[in-house]
């Protein structure tokens, strides 16, 4: 077991987090719990998450976590958030068993960015 608490992974997305930052004119969601903040933005295109950012205010597993939530979503559909789930995350990070509170404030954000972004898809005929 290593002494570093962060992953290599961790470290490159914390470092690069090329998802960073706030869309205008874009869906939104905010949450702030266990003493993290997280806020999603995202823009359509006929059903599918043209572009996501994150502002975060956590430990680097959050920011990381965020970052990789945003790499890996955009681009898919809008109904897809509906299933997202953070254990895919906390894993693949390496995520400490401590911090999964931490990690699931990213799952209920997503949750109501989903909300958000269901409102504004198309209704299929």
């Amino acid at each position: 077991m290593s002494a570093d608490p962060y992953s290599a992974r961790v470290r490159a997305l914390f470092a690069d987090p090329v998802h960073a930052g706030q869309l205008a004119d874009a869906a939104g969601a905010l949450l702030e719990d266990q003493g993290v903040r997280i806020a999603f933005s995202a823009q359509l295109a006929a059903g599918r998450i043209e572009a996501l950012r994150f502002q975060a205010w956590g430990c680097p597993h959050v920011i990381a976590a965020a970052e990789a939530f945003c790499a890996d979503y955009e681009g898919r559909n809008v109904a897809e958030l509906l299933d997202f789930s953070t254990s895919g995350l906390m894993q693949s990070l390496s995520v400490p068993v401590e911090k999964t509170g931490r990690i699931l404030v990213i799952e209920d954000t997503v949750r109501l960015l989903a909300q958000e972004l269901v409102k504004l898809s198309p209704k299929e005929p």
